[in-house]
C-alpha cells in the first residue's frame, strides 16, 4: 500500500466520516439497560463477542463478497448480497441502521467523485444500500487492497463500539483505549476468518444471534435512549 492508498484509507476510516455512526450502538446501549455490560471488563467481554460471532462470521465475508463483486463487475452477485445482507437484518433499528449509513456513505463517495462515472451509476441504481455494499465500493473505488479495506472496516465497527462503551456504562477514556488496544490485536485474525468463510463455496456465514436481536428489539421501545440502536 502506498502513501495515496493509506491516506484514502486513514479518510474513509475517519471518525469525522459524515455518515452517522456514532449515533448507533448496536444494542450496546440495550446491554448496559439490563445490566448484562456494566464495567470495563464486561463491556470488553461483550465486544469481544460480537467481534467473533456476528462481525466475523457474518458481516466482514459478506463485506468481502461485496468487494469481489466490485472488482469483478459482478453486479448479479452485488445485487444478491446486497439484499442479502439488508434482509439478515432482524429489527427496524438494524435495517435503519445500514440503510443510513450506506445512503450518506454512497452520497459522499458521489460528491468527491470516487471511483468510474459508470460504477457510480450502478451503485447510484440500487434501490437501497447497505453499508458493507458502499463501503466495499469506496475501498475499490479507491484502490485499497482488500485485506486492508477489511481490516478498516472491522476497526472502524469496534471503535465505535469503545466510544458507544465510554458514553454508556460509563468509562473513563483510558478504559476504552485499554479495550481498543486489546481487541485490535485480533483483526487480522478475524480478517483472515472472514476471507476463508467468503472463499468456501458455498460461502460460510452464520447468523444466529439471538440476543442481539432481542436487545435491539427492546431498545427500540427504551424509556431512555443515547442512541438511535
Amino acid at each position: 500500500m502506498d502513501t495515496r492508498q493509506l491516506t484514502a484509507l486513514l479518510q474513509l476510516s475517519s471518525p469525522a466520516l459524515p455518515i452517522g455512526g456514532y449515533s448507533y450502538s448496536q444494542g450496546f446501549e440495550a446491554a448496559v439497560d439490563l445490566e448484562l455490560v456494566h464495567d470495563e471488563a464486561t463491556a470488553c467481554a461483550w465486544i469481544r463477542q460480537q467481534l467473533e460471532l456476528v462481525i466475523a462470521q457474518c458481516e466482514a465475508p459478506v463485506w468481502a463478497l461485496l468487494f469481489t463483486g466490485w472488482a469483478d463487475a459482478n453486479w448479479q452477485g452485488l445485487g444478491y448480497w446486497n439484499k442479502w445482507f439488508h434482509s439478515s437484518r432482524e429489527t427496524r433499528e438494524m435495517r435503519q441502521e445500514t440503510e443510513q449509513m450506506g445512503w450518506s456513505l454512497v452520497k459522499l463517495a458521489t460528491d468527491l467523485e470516487w471511483g468510474e462515472a459508470a460504477t457510480r451509476e450502478r451503485i447510484l441504481a440500487l434501490p437501497t444500500v447497505t453499508l458493507p455494499t458502499a463501503h466495499a465500493y469506496c475501498v475499490h473505488a479507491l484502490g485499497i487492497n482488500q485485506t486492508s479495506g477489511m481490516a478498516a472496516y472491522i476497526f472502524a465497527w469496534l471503535e465505535n463500539q469503545v466510544m458507544a462503551a465510554i458514553k454508556t456504562v460509563p468509562l473513563g477514556q483510558m478504559s476504552g483505549q485499554r479495550i481498543l488496544n486489546q481487541l485490535r490485536l485480533g483483526i487480522p485474525a478475524l480478517c483472515s476468518e472472514a476471507l476463508s468463510r467468503a472463499a468456501h463455496r458455498p460461502p460460510r456465514i452464520h447468523t444466529l444471534a439471538p440476543q442481539l436481536a432481542i436487545l435491539s428489539s427492546r431498545h427500540e421501545t427504551q424509556y431512555s435512549r443515547l442512541f438511535r440502536s
